[in-house]
């Protein structure tokens, strides 16, 4: 009797013990969502008012380069010289690395300032460093040890992408399979649903629109089908290295040639003005216009390489934004191309290719079929489950981000650390 009361004494324990972490995430989670949750949906409405005080003066484009200048200054007179934007962030979960509160005003500052000048920049990339910083000194507030730091970080990074695209599953994943490629921060699981769904409902109670899209033309599920999806998903993973590389040796080369930052960024607004007077305006700000209009199966051909230029030299030069929104942009547009002429419908295969250049950009097979169902409907599912598969596979070990690491190999089940 003694052993068994013992092992009821020590099981009754653990389960208070389990409680109290799960209360304690609970209540952490929900701050952080509704905090998270409040600034990003603001941040939501100001790139939404940016965008359109854009349109209707375009004329305020020719001054892109004076909004270089400011983001410069910015940052300089905070004393962030060498800023690691959502790669400090990444960083921040897995050492002991912290992510300052001044990140939060910084990026979104900066960013808006780039929107509303016509920078080509999405806005996730500046919603991650949002949630990061916030999460992280979330934490430090209720004095977290360095591993529930961690936790929060993710927490926050999960709030933030939620309250701005609307797609609280999708947040919670890409959060813990984002950090590591091949490993999945499970022990986040709890406090990144709760924050992405507490950052949604705030999102949606200031009457923030989730982003879906409208696809049609799914296939029935044959073998044809499957085989072109999977060329398409190929071609896609193609897109998505060059896109990576465009994003990193441009920025590389323009950094090398134009040392001073402040000339940089004057001179990279001077270059965007100047494309955009060659190739029009449809390459300014996140486009979601034109990823709409790939959605209906109308996108030009050459848009994906137009978006990749505009943007690599808009934040090669460094102005603020975002790198998935224009991911989006260039694989709907290839998609909707290429998905016509192997057979596709071009509606369908900008749904795929929008979703197979993010999974190659990003390296997250499961978010992208998180993301594909939430944006598409699950109808397509098998479809984008294959495509993601193919290109997580075909874009080898490239990507968006310098400090993700990828843990396991694409192609055998082996253990290659960091690549």
């Amino acid at each position: 009797m003694g052993l068994l009361e013992e092992k009821a004494k020590q099981q009754g324990i653990s389960i208070v013990k389990n409680l109290s972490i799960f209360l304690k995430w609970m209540f952490l989670s929900c701050l952080t969502g509704v905090a998270v949750g409040t600034v990003c949906t603001a941040f939501h409405f100001c790139i939404e008012f940016a965008t359109e005080f854009r349109t209707a003066h375009m004329a305020i484009v020719y001054f892109l380069p004076f909004g270089g200048l400011a983001i410069v200054w910015l940052y300089r007179i905070c004393k962030v010289t060498r800023p690691q934007g959502t790669d400090l962030v990444l960083l921040a979960v897995r050492t002991p690395q912290e992510v300052p509160l001044r990140m939060t005003p910084l990026i979104f500052l900066s960013t808006c300032i780039t929107h509303l000048f016509g920078g080509s920049a999405g806005r996730e990339g500046a919603a991650l460093q949002i949630g990061g910083s916030m999460g992280f000194q979330v934490g430090r507030l209720f004095r977290l040890d360095e591993k529930d730091l961690h936790i929060m970080t993710m927490c926050g990074m999960s709030a933030a992408f939620s309250a701005l695209f609307g797609t609280p599953i999708t947040s919670a994943v890409f959060a813990m399979e984002v950090i590591s490629v091949g490993i999945m921060y499970y022990a986040a699981l709890v406090p990144c649903v709760t924050a992405a769904l507490v950052g949604a409902t705030v999102a949606n109670a200031f009457g923030a629109e989730p982003t879906a899209f409208s696809v049609t033309g799914i296939p029935a599920a044959e073998t044809a089908a499957f085989l072109r999806v999977i060329f398409l998903a190929a071609l896609c993973a193609g897109v998505s290295v060059l896109f990576c590389y465009s994003m990193k040796y441009t920025g590389e080369f323009l950094q090398k040639k134009m040392k001073n930052p402040y000339v940089r960024a004057a001179a990279g607004g001077v270059i965007i003005v100047l494309l955009m007077l060659v190739f029009g305006t449809d390459y300014l700000g996140a486009g979601m216009n034109i990823i709409e209009n790939g959605m209906a199966g109308t996108a030009k051909p050459e848009a994906f390489l137009l978006k990749i230029l505009f943007t690599a030299v808009t934040l090669g030069v460094g102005f603020k934004g975002g790198e998935i929104i224009p991911s989006f942009f260039v694989g709907a547009t290839f998609g909707c191309a290429a998905g016509g002429l192997i057979g596709l419908n071009p509606s369908f295969g900008a749904s795929v290719g929008l979703m197979a250049v993010f999974c190659g950009v990003t390296n997250c097979p499961l978010t992208s079929l998180v993301l594909s169902i939430e944006l598409f409907g699950a109808k397509g599912a098998a479809f984008y489950f294959l495509a993601a598969a193919v290109s997580y596979m075909l874009s080898g070990y490239t990507g968006l981000y310098s400090r993700q690491k990828i843990m396991y190999s694409k192609f055998r089940p082996e253990f290659i650390g960091d690549r």
